[in-house]
C-alpha cells in the first residue's frame, strides 16, 4: 500500500504571484501533481492537469490558441475546462477526453489553486494573507521554488523563532528570544504563538529601522493556518511606550508572511515577503528589505534555505520519527496537530488521539 501522503488536498495553497501568470503555459508541482497555469484573454487564470490524454506528455510543452491549449505532441487541443475540442485526422471526438480542471483564486496578489474535491473549493476560504496586499503594508516579496525540504520544516522554522538566535545572528537575531517565554493559544485550524521581549538592546537590524537609541520592547506575534500560512506580526518600539497594550506610535513594526504550498513530499514552494506600515513610499527601503542582505552579503531568508534544505538532507539520512520536542516547539507540534486532522477528515479516520502534543520537555 502506498504511504500516505503527508498534504491534505482540499486546501488552498499558493501557485504563483499574480504577475507571473501571463498569456503562456507555466508550470507547477503541487501536492506531487503537475498542473499547468495560463491567463486567459479574459484575464481568468487556468489550472489543467500538465498531462494530455492521449499519451500523457505535459501539455506545458505544448503552446495556447487563444484561450485553449494545444498539446505540443499529437496536437489535441483543451478549453479552460479541460475539455478536449479537437483530435487530428478524426471529426468524432471521445467524450472521455478530457483532463482535470483545478478551481482557482486570486486573492492577496496571490494565484491560489484547490487540488481537493472541487465541490468544496469555496473562495471565501483562501487563507488570511491580507497584509501582502492592502495598505498600510508595503513590500515586494519573493519565492524560493522547488525548495528541497518538506513543507511542515518551513512552518515548524516559523512557529519557533528562537532559531533567529542562532541562524540569524547579527541581523535579528537575539539572545533574548531564548530568554523569555512565550503563549501559544489555538482553534481547529490556526495557532498563535505570542513573545514579548522587554527592555532589551534592540538587535541590528530592528536598531537600524528603529533609527532611535535607547532600550526597546520587542514582540513577535506568529499566527499559522492550516494548513500551510504564516502571518508573523514583529516589531520594536521604545521601551514603556505602550506597545504590549496596543501603542505602536513609538516604533517600527512589520510582519514575516509564508504561503508554503507543497510540492512533492520532500519539496515544497515557499512564497514569502516582508511588509512595514512605516515609510511606505521609501522605495530603496523596499528593495533592501526584499533582499534583507542584512548579514555579510547572506539575506535573512536565504539562511533559512539552506538550513531547511540541510535538514531535508539529514532526515533522508537519519529517518527517525518522531523527532525529539523541547517546549519551544510547542507552537509547531501543534501546526502539526492541525494538519493531521485535516488529513485524517480526508481520509474519513477520527482526529489523532490526544487534545494537546506531547512534549518532551514540560
Amino acid at each position: 500500500m502506498a504511504e500516505a501522503t503527508p498534504f491534505p488536498l482540499n486546501a488552498w495553497y499558493a501557485a504563483a504571484w499574480d504577475y507571473e501568470i501571463k498569456r503562456e503555459l507555466a508550470p507547477r508541482t503541487i501536492c506531487d501533481k503537475d498542473v499547468v497555469l495560463y491567463r486567459r484573454s479574459d484575464g481568468q487564470v487556468v489550472a489543467l492537469e500538465d498531462a494530455c490524454w492521449h499519451r500523457l506528455l505535459p501539455l506545458s510543452l505544448g503552446h495556447l490558441k487563444d484561450d485553449q491549449v494545444v498539446c505540443g505532441y499529437h496536437g489535441l487541443i483543451f478549453n479552460s475546462a479541460g475539455r478536449c475540442t479537437y483530435m487530428p485526422a478524426q471529426e468524432t471526438i471521445n467524450p472521455s477526453a478530457c483532463v482535470r480542471a483545478f478551481p482557482i483564486a486570486e486573492k492577496h496578489r496571490l494565484v491560489w489553486v484547490w487540488m481537493g474535491d472541487p465541490a468544496l473549493a469555496d473562495p471565501d476560504k483562501v487563507p488570511d494573507f491580507h497584509w501582502n496586499s492592502d495598505p498600510p503594508w508595503v513590500g515586494e516579496g519573493g519565492t524560493f521554488y522547488s525548495l528541497q525540504c518538506d513543507y511542515r520544516l518551513v512552518i515548524d522554522n516559523l512557529m519557533d523563532l528562537t532559531h533567529e538566535t542562532y541562524v540569524h545572528v547579527g541581523s535579528i537575531g537575539d539572545e533574548a528570544i531564548t530568554r523569555n517565554p512565550f503563549e501559544v493559544t489555538h482553534t481547529d485550524r490556526k495557532v498563535t504563538v505570542a513573545r514579548w521581549m522587554e527592555n532589551i538592546e534592540p538587535p541590528p537590524f530592528w536598531a537600524r529601522l528603529l533609527g532611535r537609541p535607547g532600550h526597546v520592547d520587542r514582540w513577535q506575534i506568529i499566527h499559522f493556518e492550516a494548513p500551510g500560512v504564516v502571518a508573523g506580526d514583529v516589531g520594536v518600539a521604545l521601551t514603556g511606550t505602550g506597545a504590549r497594550d496596543g501603542n505602536r506610535a513609538e516604533g517600527v513594526n512589520g510582519f514575516f508572511l509564508a504561503a508554503v504550498t507543497p510540492e512533492t513530499r520532500t519539496s515544497c514552494h515557499y512564497f514569502w515577503n516582508f511588509v512595514r506600515n512605516f515609510r511606505t513610499d521609501d522605495q530603496a527601503l523596499t528593495k533592501s528589505l526584499n533582499l534583507a542582505h542584512v548579514n555579510q552579503g547572506r539575506g535573512v531568508y536565504d539562511q533559512d534555505h539552506d538550513v531547511l534544505e540541510a535538514q531535508q538532507k539529514a532526515i533522508n539520512k537519519n529517518p527517525r520519527q518522531p523527532f525529539y520536542n523541547l517546549n519551544i516547539d510547542a507552537g509547531a507540534l501543534w501546526a502539526r496537530r492541525l494538519i493531521d486532522r485535516m488529513l485524517a477528515a480526508e481520509r474519513g479516520a477520527p482526529h489523532p488521539a490526544g487534545s494537546r502534543p506531547d512534549l518532551a520537555a514540560e
